[in-house]
């Protein structure tokens, strides 16, 4: 955890400040034959930015298992899954009673995760004192009970997700994705018996992608939502109904609210049985419902976000607190809060504006709960208690020494391209032992997120922390495109990837240089995925940027196009363009076709099983590049895909990554770093000696 005093390091730091004015730290960035500067008013440390003794290690940043998934309440308890660093990050399930005994449910070691939609969500159910969960390995519904070994209940090659009980709990309705015949997969909502392995009874086929299927409270209506490509569910979705028989049966599908188009989310039925849901008609996502009378009426008219892209399915941002009030939570301006709206006389009270993020907001039987985080380590579920909030589980993580914590700035700059303003969260150097000397600036790392259609966010990032306690500035971008700022900003790159975020990267760096807040040579931009492509893009593109890293990045739009999954297989239409026969557009915008003109270093890092980028890609990078005298290094890692997953395999890469920056921006790292083989090293700049 960033910002981790273990004893020894206190110890050390404790001495540090009773000796500044001779102690020498045996493992600083300096030989220790020379006596260091320190400032004489506060008795720190001057050295240069990059090089700061951090308490905060790369084992803080990747080690905790502290990754709360899916949020559910069954009778007198909580489940929630739970990634365990010790079991390579896999993920289990937990089981904390309403009196606070927490119990381990499904072991780590089953490794709960499901596929469908490729980046699944909402892999478990609970029904009394069963349990129902998918194996990532095989991508099978299993069956738990007291006393008895898993039992599978769904086909090898079938995927399932966002599961709810009908009627009474005899069955279950499920999101189903069908691998078992060659090309696309199919998609479908299914009925299957609880007791045992079935096939099930396909209830609705036919469109491209199902999701959340809602129950009403008396088990005779069904709710769920659809879409086609090229849409994505952040696009154009439709709302369906249909009636469901105590038998099980349904009657026909209705497409309701037919005359508006917009992204419709998160069905959910009011305890009386009407139905409400999110939808960004306007712009916002914002809660509606239809009332009995079958009118479409909007719970509350705000400039903010009820709900997120549906990347994972089993989003929950609001949830009934009794017949009368709702439980919500909205994103406004990049800042999230916490609110209980009176639907009678539609008043709204603030429960809490310290989270950074909420996020599966349930009805309990005792209250609602909703997993936060905040801007600072303080992280867990909570419940609502009245006017406010109380703690009810917290990941078990080292103590924090607040005086490691930077805190972010909040900036927005207009984009010079189309006058729209552009948000980001500045962070600054922090570390209470160090001094930078007086005529630099620090260097910058401008993190671009993934999606693109994802987003920064204020929550407290133990990567961040890792970077700032040695001495760096963070940018966290949210470009164009990003979420979290209404359906239009989400909107403004389509036809554009490549372009948008790309200016948006280069005029951030530019306004912090602007500002005197970051050194304009030292410009460092690093990303994943869509990210990873913007970064390839600014580099081949452009000449602002010093050095890039990128964690499997895509690099060739028209590879990207063949291969990519069926979740998004219409994405690049929207991103890019519906291309017409011969069109140039993926090759002109695609960085790999654009080698020649990249001449900053570049590290690159990638999962030899990753499905979406081929790793022979990163590989051609890196060969151009390094023929070419480009200073370039390649890390791969075996039973990775697209992005690490195991803690060992982050830890080494991120420890690599700032191996890298000190041989780019000429500072030494300090402790114990392995120092990663830099291809063409001898071609890097000279950074000029720093005065003192």
């Amino acid at each position: 955890m960033q910002g981790v005093l273990s004893i020894r390091s206190y110890l050390t730091l404790t001495l540090f400040a009773l000796f500044a004015g001779s102690f020498i730290l045996a493992c600083g960035p300096k030989n220790t034959d020379e006596k260091q500067a320190v400032d004489q008013r506060s008795g720190r440390m001057i050295e240069d930015y990059g090089s700061w003794i951090s308490t905060i290690s790369a084992e803080d940043v990747y080690g905790p298992s502290d990754r709360i998934g899916v949020l559910q309440s069954v009778d007198e308890a909580l489940y929630f899954s739970l990634s365990d660093s010790e079991n390579e990050g896999k993920v289990g399930i937990k089981r904390l009673a309403l009196k606070g005994e927490l119990t381990e449910a499904v072991s780590a070691q089953f490794d709960v995760k499901t596929r469908v939609h490729e980046y699944g969500g909402a892999p478990l159910l609970g029904i009394g004192n069963s349990l129902f969960a998918v194996k990532r390995d095989d991508q099978r519904l299993y069956r738990f009970a007291p006393n008895q070994e898993p039992v599978a209940l769904t086909p090898n090659g079938t995927r399932h997700a966002d599961c709810v009980s009908y009627p009474k709990g005899s069955r279950l309705v499920c999101v189903r994705e069908d691998h078992r015949q060659p090309g696309t997969p199919t998609s479908s909502l299914v009925s299957l018996n609880l007791n045992f392995k079935n096939e099930g009874q396909t209830l609705f086929s036919g469109q491209d992608f199902y999701a959340s299927p809602r129950v009403s409270p008396d088990n005779s209506q069904l709710a769920w939502i659809s879409w086609q490509h090229p849409n994505m569910p952040w696009d154009i979705t439709q709302l369906w109904v249909a009636d469901l028989t105590p038998a099980g049966d349904v009657g026909e599908p209705k497409q309701l609210l037919a005359g508006h188009s917009g992204s419709i989310t998160q069905p959910l039925y009011s305890p009386s049985g009407e139905l409400y849901f999110i939808a960004d008609f306007d712009n916002w996502w914002n809660i509606y419902r239809i009332t009995a009378e079958g009118t479409l009426e909007k719970v509350l008219q705000e400039s903010a976000e009820f709900a997120v892209p549906d990347w994972m399915m089993g989003n929950h941002n609001y949830a009934f607190e009794s017949e009368d009030t709702i439980i919500a939570s909205y994103k406004s301006k990049g800042k999230t809060e916490l609110v209980r709206i009176d639907l009678d006389s539609g008043l709204v009270s603030t429960i809490a504006a310290e989270f950074a993020d909420v996020r599966q907001v349930i009805k309990g039987s005792d209250g609602v709960y909703f997993v936060g985080n905040k801007a600072t380590p303080e992280k867990g579920i909570y419940r609502v208690k009245g006017r406010g909030v109380e703690l009810v589980y917290a990941p078990q993580l080292p103590v924090v020494d607040p005086n490691y914590i930077a805190r972010a700035q909040t900036i927005s700059f207009t984009s010079a391209a189309c006058d729209t303003p552009v948000h980001g969260y500045y962070y600054g150097p922090r570390n209470p032992n160090y001094l930078s000397p007086s005529d630099q600036r620090p260097p910058l790392l401008l993190m671009m997120h993934g999606g693109p259609t994802a987003s920064a966010s204020l929550s407290f990032r133990r990567d961040i922390q890792f970077w700032t306690s040695r001495g760096f500035a963070v940018l966290d971008l949210n470009y164009r495109g990003s979420s979290g700022f209404g359906r239009d900003y989400r909107r403004s790159l389509y036809g554009l990837w490549g372009q948008a975020d790309v200016e948006d990267a280069v005029q951030a760096a530019n306004y912090l240089v602007e500002r005197g807040w970051v050194d304009g040579k030292k410009l460092a931009i690093r990303g994943s995925s869509a990210g990873g492509f913007t970064v390839l893009s600014a580099l081949a593109f452009y000449d602002t940027f010093s050095a890039g890293v990128v964690y499997s990045g895509i690099s060739d739009l028209d590879s990207l196009d063949k291969l990519t999954h069926k979740f998004e297989q219409g994405y690049l239409d929207q991103l890019v363009g519906d291309l017409k026969p011969g069109s140039s557009v993926y090759r002109d915008r695609s960085p790999l076709y654009h080698l020649d003109q990249l001449t900053e270093p570049l590290l690159l890092i990638r999962g030899l099983d990753d499905p979406i980028v081929p790793p022979d890609q990163s590989l051609s990078i890196f060969y151009t590049l390094k023929s070419r005298g480009v200073p370039s290094a390649l890390l791969s890692y075996e039973d990775e895909g697209h992005g690490l997953q195991k803690p060992a395999n982050q830890i080494a890469a991120l420890e690599a990554e700032l191996s890298f920056y000190g041989q780019v921006f000429g500072f030494k790292p300090a402790g114990n770093i392995q120092t990663l083989t830099l291809d063409n090293s001898e071609h890097l700049p000279v950074m000029d000696p720093q005065v003192r």
